[in-house]
């Protein structure tokens, strides 16, 4: 695997970063994606790998033309792209419904979903060229790409469209041996989740702690749907805490 290449974005903390250091692990060079250049430094710091199989890229990726950039530079430095991992992602505050602003439903899209659409469009331009024609998409959909939590409408709205994306990726990629799967993460112990061990809203309108995973579950998750044949592919994976609230939310 030591040839292969992936673009993460979200590449700077939590799950993109669980990713990038277990991708690094099995072998991948990555490009990787971020707000921040010295949280993106730190993800390479902690892989330990070489510099050159490491491309720090800080992205807006709701800035097309800032995607665009991220994906000519992952050429120009790798030469090709194996996997895309469309993680990247925010919320909007956890406020009524009737109480969010346009901006803060539309920054959320932006970021969740276009972002995602645009790094895809990308992809595919490179994917379909390349020789070895093809390559692997994997789209981070979330719990809530199936079910709410309490006032998220902006963040479940946008996941609920990432498994429409994933499958018309799907769809759309076979032409060009680019295969698509999703990843719905629930309860994976990142700085963003910590808070759910002292207790988060539930659909019942209780405040109740929930159970956390390692990350680092999620990262070898990654490993394992990247490393299967452009023949085989998981569409759907579901990876959670055992004990989280899912079914029902209960």
């Amino acid at each position: 695997m030591s040839a292969k290449t992936a673009v993460v974005t979200g590449a700077g903390s939590g799950v993109g970063r669980a990713a990038c250091l277990s991708l690094f692990k099995a072998g991948y060079s990555i490009a990787l994606a971020g707000r921040r250049r010295e949280a993106l430094e730190e993800t390479v710091k902690q892989a330990g790998v070489a510099g050159d199989r490491a491309l720090v890229a800080p992205t807006d990726i709701g800035d097309p033309a800032a995607v665009e950039s991220l994906f000519v530079s992952t050429k120009e430095t790798f030469g090709r792209l194996d996997l895309l991992f469309n993680n990247a992602g925010g919320a909007a505050p956890g406020l009524p419904l009737e109480d969010l602003t346009y901006e803060q439903w539309q920054t959320v899209v932006n970021v969740n979903l276009t972002g995602a659409f645009l790094c895809t469009q990308h992809a595919f331009r490179i994917m379909k060229d390349q020789n070895p024609r093809g390559g692997r998409i994997i789209n981070n959909g979330s719990i809530s790409a199936d079910r709410p939590r309490p006032n998220s409408a902006p963040y479940t709205s946008t996941k609920h469209a990432i498994t429409g994306l994933t499958k018309s990726t799907s769809l759309d990629g076979r032409k060009y041996d680019i295969a698509c799967g999703q990843i719905d993460i629930g309860n994976a112990e990142t700085p963003l989740a910590s808070r759910m061990k002292d207790g988060v809203p539930q659909a019942d309108g209780s405040v109740k702690p929930e159970p956390l995973m390692d990350v680092g579950h999620v990262g070898d998750a990654v490993v394992h749907m990247a490393g299967l044949p452009l023949d085989a592919n998981v569409l759907f994976m579901t990876i959670m805490a055992t004990k989280m609230p899912y079914i029902g939310r209960g």
